[in-house]
């Protein structure tokens, strides 16, 4: 699969900073050090697209991204452990929350899951809030190349078990990873899919 032209284009902390909502969007965040940027920059073939850290909470802003001049892809601040201060931390989730109520062309929110670890309270709760908010998203677990397939498997059925105590459905889900790639061609063609929706 050949790389993807992209753009960043502008870093902001308010909705009304965004660019025009003219173009399809989507959205990719979780909690801090999920393998955000890896995962965004695996998707575009591009390592120095958004910028990595070892340090949680390196994303602070709201970052543009424009995919071949035909749609955007927004890298979000993670929530969670990020050692920043608790106004920081007030700020950012402000900032998230206006983003995703009021950014009328959001098609879809990435919600990314490192699928080393059990189902966290944290990440069932903001996609509940998700959920409420009538949000469309699909979960994207990363990291899978630290893991046998059978652990993977494994801890993706717990995720659905967890889940479905609360969801009639599951919503779609991606296994990935930034380090091998997998998982990068179906998260492409879902957006490609969604987009062509969007037009017709």
């Amino acid at each position: 699969m050949h790389n993807l032209d992209a753009q960043f284009i502008i870093s902001n902390s308010t909705v009304a900073g965004c660019p025009p909502p003219t173009l399809p969007e989507y959205a990719f965040i979780g909690r801090s050090n999920v393998g955000k940027s890896s995962l965004i920059n695996m998707m575009v073939g591009n390592k120095k697209l958004a910028k990595t850290s070892g340090t949680p909470g390196k994303t602070q802003l709201i970052n543009h991204f424009i995919i071949e001049q035909q749609w955007y892809l927004v890298d979000l601040p993670g929530y969670g452990f990020a050692k920043v201060s608790k106004t920081q931390r007030a700020s950012w989730t402000k900032m998230i929350k206006d983003y995703l109520e009021q950014r009328q062309n959001l098609l879809c929110l990435f919600v990314l899951l490192d699928v080393r670890l059990e189902p966290q309270k944290i990440d069932l709760e903001f996609m509940q809030w998700i959920g409420k908010n009538g949000l469309p998203f699909a979960m994207v677990f990363t990291k899978s190349d630290k893991l046998s397939g059978s652990k993977v498997d494994q801890h993706v059925a717990a995720y659905k078990r967890s889940m479905l105590k609360d969801w009639a459905e599951l919503p779609p889900y991606f296994v990935t990873s930034s380090e091998t790639g997998k998982g990068r061609e179906e998260l492409v063609d879902f957006i490609r899919q969604l987009n062509r929706d969007f037009k017709n």
